[in-house]
């Protein structure tokens, strides 16, 4: 039953299309324009009619003003229409003459022109029996006597005519449903477009990512949003090569460990008298450490992809660095030349990582000698708002055979190992260098490789904290 109701309900949503939304705007502004429009024209056409129907009775009364004058009213008519009615009226207000329907009665209205020529009054009782008309009002002499000659038609009604109304109001008609279906023809026509978008959108899958939508040439918004999904298909296309090129280098580089321990354990299997317990384990530990380490680095990057949180401490830079000098026990020699009081804010196990990463990849590939530099610097001209107090500087080189510049980029990219490092580190898993910049973009800083004289020099820069008066985190805790 729930389901029913909820199809229903979606089917009822769905009868609210764009389409039928815009037609019925259309149609509800089209019939109140067409509205407001008719009654406009039929105020504007009543107005005008009631100015020439009293221009109108003021001629009639005028010309019967004159026969007055001369005494020449003696009979009927005093009216050319049958609509219009005419009274003269004596000074004791009584009628001398009026046109057949007005015999009998008393005057039609008490006002007179007084100062003026001619005055007009809308009078809607008396002898027109609750019927509004207009009436004109004008003065007369004859002799001694002084007469007021009313003239007086109905008044006429809002629709002025039957037909005229008829044919206004069939214009409105029509002007409307000219208008709605325009409305819905434009409507159609955009919307095309975004059809097409769609149908192309339903037919993109898994394989066939390079396909795009077809992008309409309107210079409008529906041109923007097929660019802008054009740009995210590109943008997916290009994370699904990612994910499917780093399931195959995983599986490459989980492959190698895993293969050479079984092959070890097949050799104690078939010779278990020359092989001891002790120096298995040993051999197994080493490719075991190698996907540990592999693991480990995909849970951080996957951690990292995520938007892990960062924790905002003070860092001291120079005794955070000062750490990993002492810590490091090796054939090579580490420097260590560390500029004091260089505070960043920043999560201290990332950055731990982060350094931690460059450390173990200059060591890989040093003759004998790594040097790690810590330094202060002025954001100078840089209008980078990340480094409006300052530039802390972190740098880690090794007097091996570099990088070609060409490549530099391409290191940081995940699981990347230059052919000559394939053949020198194989302990390496080809995301420390990848997760390293993730980190230093995370903290609104840059990791990238510049020139120097003998082997890589990656140079890490991260925001200078505001004051370095401010008490520092201790980065030992």
């Amino acid at each position: 039953m729930w389901s029913t109701v909820f199809r229903g309900h979606e089917m009822g949503a769905r009868q609210l299309s764009i389409k039928r939304r815009s037609t019925l705007f259309a149609a509800g502004v089209a019939t109140l324009l067409s509205t407001l429009l008719a009654a406009l024209l039929m105020i504007a056409v009543q107005r005008l009619a009631t100015r020439w129907l009293t221009e109108e009775l003021v001629v009639a009364g005028g010309r019967v003003a004159m026969q007055v004058e001369r005494g020449q009213i003696v009979g009927y008519p005093l009216a050319l229409h049958p609509s219009r009615n005419v009274q003269v009226v004596d000074a004791r207000s009584r009628v001398v003459a009026s046109t057949p329907q007005m015999k009998g009665q008393p005057a039609m209205a008490r006002f007179t022109p007084h100062d003026q020529r001619v005055a007009t009054s809308i009078v809607c009782n008396g002898v027109f029996n609750g019927q509004c008309n207009i009436v004109a009002a004008q003065w007369a002499h004859h002799g001694q006597d002084t007469f007021v000659v009313y003239s007086a038609s109905p008044v006429i009604p809002p629709w002025v005519d039957p037909q005229l109304a008829a044919v206004v109001g069939g214009g409105a008609v029509l002007l409307t449903a000219g208008i709605t279906l325009l409305g819905r023809r434009l409507t159609a026509v955009s919307l095309r477009p975004v059809i097409a978008i769609r149908a192309e959108l339903d037919e993109i899958n898994a394989t066939s990512p390079g396909r795009r939508v077809p992008v309409p040439r309107t210079d409008d918004e529906i041109q923007d949003l097929a660019d802008s999904v054009n740009r995210t298909l590109s943008q997916l296309e290009a994370a699904l090569q990612r994910e499917r090129q780093m399931v195959s280098d995983v599986s490459h580089d989980l492959r190698t460990p895993i293969t050479a321990m079984r092959t070890q354990v097949e050799v104690a299997l078939a010779a278990p008298r020359e092989t001891s317990v002790t120096a298995l384990g040993s051999t197994l530990l080493g490719s075991l450490d190698r996907i540990w380490d592999i693991l480990n680095d995909l849970l951080t990057l996957a951690a990292l992809d995520a938007g892990a949180e960062l924790s905002q401490k003070r860092l001291d830079l120079a005794q955070f660095t000062e750490r990993e000098c002492r810590i490091r026990h090796a054939a090579k020699t580490i420097e260590c030349m560390l500029e004091p009081g260089v505070m960043v804010i920043g999560d201290q196990s990332r950055l731990c990582r982060l350094l931690t990463n460059l450390v173990d990849n200059a060591f890989r590939h040093a003759e004998s000698v790594v040097t790690i530099s810590v330094r202060r610097e002025s954001s100078g001209d840089s209008f980078d708002q990340r480094f409006r107090h300052g530039v802390a500087v972190l740098e880690v080189l090794d007097d091996g055979a570099g990088i070609d510049p060409t490549q530099r980029e391409k290191v940081f990219h995940r699981f990347t190992r230059l052919d000559a490092a394939r053949a020198r580190d194989l302990a390496g898993s080809g995301l420390g260098l990848a997760i390293a910049r993730q980190i230093a973009e995370m903290h609104g800083g840059s990791l990238g490789i510049e020139d120097s004289p003998r082997g890589a020099r990656f140079v890490l820069r991260l925001p200078l904290a505001e004051t370095a008066s401010t008490p520092a985190t201790d980065a030992h805790q």
